[in-house]
């Protein structure tokens, strides 16, 4: 299989990297951190991957982005594009806002167009969205990162029906806590969190199915669909016990 993962250099991409080396697919990896990523791309040709190339890209750069995507197809007409790449907001500060839209909701968008225009052209293909649990519902303690997860979420699971009769699948993942650099920065309390390699084993096998949501662990889907689902009044109440990010 011909595999393209944004965001590749750590974290649940890096993850999905060693997941799919292990199963013998042809890498095309993309990231931001030149040193990282060189280590990630080393270490999937000792797990066994078919082939690997891998650049340091700014999937908030649509001509990039886009030229690396066409790239990589021209030399292996690619099977599943991981639209992967995010940041945590931090502080919500203007700068940071503005980046975690930037990243979030523009690279994913950035990422997504050109895999369809390859894929519809050729009526084959998958396209996995990484969104969060946290865009079940308004998160106080997240404004921006809730927001921009929220987006993406909506965004796949509407282009799912959308590209269906195109042949081209769409899969939209909604982890919990994983382990990352995001969440290595946390200090607030993070229930069932997950390490990355077994949240890439359930990502791995819901896009093989073509799920259109994989949403994991189940218990914090369940509290975060009920967060969206009840009347704002409700849901204004609970945030106010949700522990806050420092």
């Amino acid at each position: 299989m011909n595999t393209l993962i944004t965001g590749a250099s750590s974290g649940i991409g890096q993850a999905l990297a060693f997941a799919c080396a292990k199963r013998g697919d042809r890498l095309f990896l993309c990231g931001r951190d030149r040193a990282r990523l060189d280590e990630v791309a080393a270490r999937c040709r000792e797990l066994g991957a078919k082939e690997v190339a891998a650049e340091t890209v700014d999937v908030t750069q649509p001509a990039t982005t886009r030229d690396f995507i066409e790239r990589a197809d021209e030399l292996a007409a690619l099977d599943l594009v991981f639209a992967n790449a995010g940041v945590s907001t931090g502080a919500e500060t203007e700068r940071n806002v503005r980046n975690t839209f930037s990243v979030n909701v523009m690279g994913v968008v950035n990422t997504v167009l050109p895999a369809i225009d390859l894929m519809t052209e050729r009526g084959r293909g998958q396209i996995a969205i990484t969104a969060s649990i946290a865009g079940y519902g308004p998160l106080f303690a997240c404004p921006s990162y809730s927001a921009t997860k929220a987006c993406v979420k909506t965004w796949g699971l509407a282009l799912r029906g959308y590209l269906k009769p195109k042949g081209v699948g769409v899969s939209v993942i909604c982890p919990g806590f994983v382990r990352s650099r995001i969440t290595d920065r946390n200090t607030c309390p993070m229930p069932f969190f997950m390490e990355a390699d077994k949240a890439a084993q359930i990502i791995l096998k819901g896009v093989s199915a073509n799920r259109a949501l994989v949403a994991f662990p189940w218990i914090m889907r369940f509290g975060a669909w009920f967060m969206g689902a009840v009347p704002y009044v409700l849901s204004e109440f609970v945030n106010r016990f949700l522990p806050k990010k420092n």
